[in-house]
């Protein structure tokens, strides 16, 4: 794996030498933050060694640098999934390269289905704690001691001071922004009336099918995650009707202006 790794480093760096801090993995239908991005670097994954292709509709898959304002960033427009066949350590492998590159900071969001009634599709929910119910985890296997520590801590998965900046950055802004639990499950089907009333019942505020293999695998490593969740729909049985994806992205493109404000505003205050 380390020279996969290697491998994959070592191209990017070619083209980008100076390598960001900050990381943004743009989700479903949140790529408008680019609209802003001063291009420098682009590069599709299938050019990046050992790199899986992206199959989801609303992921591109390119690694993309520039400059947001006058903070240099690194965006990824899409990411592998579980669900889309590939192994969990596929999964996380683009973090871990870029963690390699010299990304510190990781800026991940997804669109979930809220589970309480009184959500709204383009509610934005700042995740606090994540519950792992994908059955894998990208830290099965022999551990890397060079990545990380066998059995790491994941008491604060989701840094609190960064947690902090982004609640006090929306709320200078009139940007509602709730705060919960975000419960991943490995799909590609949608869940059941009863399995959201489960994951209700155990803390869950939002569902979805990512984030939290990069997490594990970021924390693994030692660096700094935040995450926000952009509830497009309401998760099944919470009100009468089916799901499709389709209205998952267009949800999540009616909230990019206002969520890609929110970014852009917390990467300056941030400033890493």
């Amino acid at each position: 794996m380390m020279q996969k790794l290697e491998e994959a480093k070592h191209h990017i760096l070619r083209k980008c030498p100076d390598f960001p801090g900050m990381l943004i993995v743009l989700g479903s239908g949140l790529g408008s933050l680019l609209d802003d991005l001063k291009l420098e670097v682009e590069i599709p994954f299938n050019e990046i060694p050992h790199f899986k292709k992206a199959t989801v509709p609303g992921h591109s898959g390119r690694l993309v640098i520039g400059t947001l304002g006058k903070i240099r960033v690194s965006c990824l427009q899409g990411r592998l999934h579980y669900y889309e066949g590939y192994s969990m350590a596929e999964v996380v492998f683009p973090f871990r390269v870029l963690a390699l590159c010299g990304a510190e900071t990781f800026l991940l969001t997804n669109a979930a289905g809220g589970v309480h009634s009184d959500m709204n599709p383009g509610d934005l929910l700042l995740i606090k704690d994540h519950i792992n119910c994908m059955g894998d985890n990208p830290l099965i296997g022999a551990n890397e001691e060079t990545l990380g520590a066998r059995f790491p801590d994941m008491t604060q998965v989701y840094d609190s001071h960064l947690r902090e900046s982004m609640k006090k950055v929306a709320q200078e802004n009139g940007i509602a922004l709730r705060e919960g639990v975000y419960a991943g499950v490995h799909g590609p089907s949608y869940e059941t009336p009863a399995e959201v009333k489960m994951l209700k019942m155990v803390g869950a505020d939002v569902i979805g099918m990512s984030t939290i293999p990069e997490a594990i695998a970021l924390k693994h490593m030692g660096k700094k995650v935040v995450a926000v969740s952009c509830v497009t729909n309401l998760a099944s049985g919470v009100i009468p009707g089916t799901l499709d994806h389709a209205e998952v992205l267009e949800t999540a493109k009616k909230v990019q202006k206002s969520f890609a404000f929110l970014v852009k505003e917390f990467v300056h205050v941030v400033r890493t």
